[in-house]
């Protein structure tokens, strides 16, 4: 079978394809009890990177005790495996519901820079459900969403995820392409999505700051794209408020002006201060809902040199 960017993939994928879209079907209380015997799966079965799970807890919150970084571990993979679902659901839930179930707390810190047509980085992470922000996006400010991804090797996997991505209005952006689609949008008033906390390694020529406790190297495009596009910037906080429920606050970062004006700081900090302050809006998030992370990205793999 082949895909619209002409790769293809294998027979066997049909009756899985077949599955996964029965599932997205039925209602969301129902893909909960799935989740829930997803759950016991990874957090007791096949006890899914647990190590690397305890390890990030560990280091992260030095001042909590064994038992407290268990409980959150067992929290987090509850979680995990309520997202999972979510994420399925997207093939089949209506606008109307996901609507509903993600409220945009200060919308007009997004509506003001598009309607002056100018580009917005939305730097968003994984916490909380960073699939449903994109979607949700797309039905709050129609045909001005898009957000970057890294593309699948697996075809099958590569279609299914982009679908999902796009069904409800967004576009969705080979990291390859951004730069192409920032010319293209230029002056049209739009959001490019980047999910900003991914581990850089220092090939990627990183900066490094202090995350949770530890040292991290981040990319750094965010400081680049504001500068060369003139974009407005803002940190995307999303929370779970309660089982399908989530909230999206926006808080403004430093812009693609102020960026211009420190490219030449002699500090890091100073010449990287969208990055900077990304950082230290996530660090209060997952502070506050340390269980809503994505615990089994080995975050912190890459050292610095």
């Amino acid at each position: 079978m082949s895909t619209p960017a002409g790769r293809t993939f294998a027979w066997y994928y049909y009756p899985l394809s077949w599955l996964l879209l029965a599932l997205a079907r039925l209602p969301l209380v129902v893909l909960y009890v799935l989740a829930r015997g997803i759950y016991v799966l990874l957090a007791y079965v096949v006890r899914y990177r647990w190590r690397v799970v305890l390890e990030n807890l560990r280091n992260s919150f030095p001042e909590k005790s064994a038992a407290q970084t268990v409980l959150i571990g067992r929290q987090f993979y509850w979680h995990f495996a309520q997202v999972i679902v979510e994420i399925l659901k997207l093939a089949a839930i209506s606008p109307a519901e996901l609507r509903r179930r993600v409220r945009f707390i200060n919308p007009e810190l997004m509506i003001r820079p598009i309607a002056d047509g100018q580009a917005v980085l939305s730097l968003g992470s994984h916490r909380g459900n960073w699939e449903w922000i994109l979607s949700g996006a797309a039905l709050e400010f129609p045909g001005r969403a898009a957000g970057v991804y890294k593309p699948l090797n697996n075809a099958f996997f590569e279609q299914f995820m982009r679908r999902l991505r796009t069904r409800l209005g967004a576009n969705a952006v080979p990291m390859l392409a951004t730069l192409r689609y920032l010319v293209q949008h230029r002056g049209r008033g739009h959001t490019l999505s980047l999910l900003t906390d991914q581990a850089a390694g220092p090939e990627d020529r990183p900066y490094w700051t202090s995350f949770m406790h530890q040292d991290a190297g981040f990319y750094t495009s965010a400081e680049r794209l504001a500068q060369q596009f003139n974009c407005a910037v803002l940190y995307v906080g999303i929370r779970r408020v309660r089982r399908g429920y989530y909230e999206i606050k926006f808080s403004e970062l430093p812009d693609g002006q102020a960026a211009v004006a420190a490219a030449n700081a002699p500090d890091e900090a100073q010449r990287y201060l969208i990055t900077e302050a990304f950082v230290r809006h996530l660090e209060a998030d997952i502070r506050a809902t340390p269980e809503q992370y994505l615990w089994t990205h080995r975050r912190w793999k890459h050292k610095r040199l």
